[in-house]
């Protein structure tokens, strides 16, 4: 009996396939067009798919959104990831993320840069919505990322090390408020900057 696994494209595989497309298709219009202005037959005609391909992949539209912010923090993640490549000490980790934000700043968007996708995202949903919670711990997540490294700077000072994140974060996002305004990334190498004077000082 001839084995035809290899030639005939598996059903799950095909979906994966699907899958990866339709999030591609959706990543690429909900940053640059919104999310509420991007109708499904919009990204399953970018896709290449049929509609009921998207729904074998996703509930509904708001899945696909949820699946959208995932990914999106996801790829900022692997940017971070990289910067700490060599990174031996707190100050290094702090400012691997703020450069982690330039990159994805510098990203070829279609449009040009229109600040942190998941804040605009957030900012198009009712409150309540889940996409939202997902967006305030994705950004909890940086916060925290950024306590680890000022506690390192900080021995034995967690309280202290607490409030620099914060104002460290409160910073970030501020400067990718304004960057996403001006459509590029110099306001947060402007923050970055800042934060390295910030951490000479502590």
């Amino acid at each position: 009996m001839s084995d035809t696994s290899s030639a005939t494209p598996q059903p799950a595989k095909r979906r994966g396939v699907a899958r990866e497309r339709l999030l591609a298709a959706a990543s690429r219009r909900f940053y640059a067009d919104g999310v509420a202005a991007t109708g499904i037959d919009v990204i399953t005609a970018e896709a290449g798919v049929a509609k009921m391909s998207l729904y074998n992949n996703f509930s509904s539209k708001a899945d696909l959104v949820l699946a959208y912010l995932d990914a999106r923090h996801g790829e900022w993640l692997e940017l971070y990831r990289r910067r700490l490549e060599g990174v031996r000490d707190g100050r290094g980790g702090v400012l691997a993320v703020f450069d982690a934000y330039a990159d994805h700043a510098a990203f070829a968007y279609e449009r040009g840069f229109r600040g942190c996708g998941l804040l605009n995202a957030a900012a198009e949903l009712p409150a309540g919505d889940e996409g939202r919670t997902v967006v305030r711990r994705h950004k909890e997540e940086v916060e925290a990322l950024l306590a680890g490294h000022v506690g390192e700077l900080l021995p034995g000072r967690p309280e202290e090390a607490r409030a620099v994140a914060e104002h460290l974060a409160f910073l970030l996002e501020g400067a990718m408020a304004r960057a996403g305004l001006e459509g590029t990334a110099g306001r947060v190498e402007r923050a970055r900057a800042m934060a390295s004077d910030l951490l000479e000082r502590l």
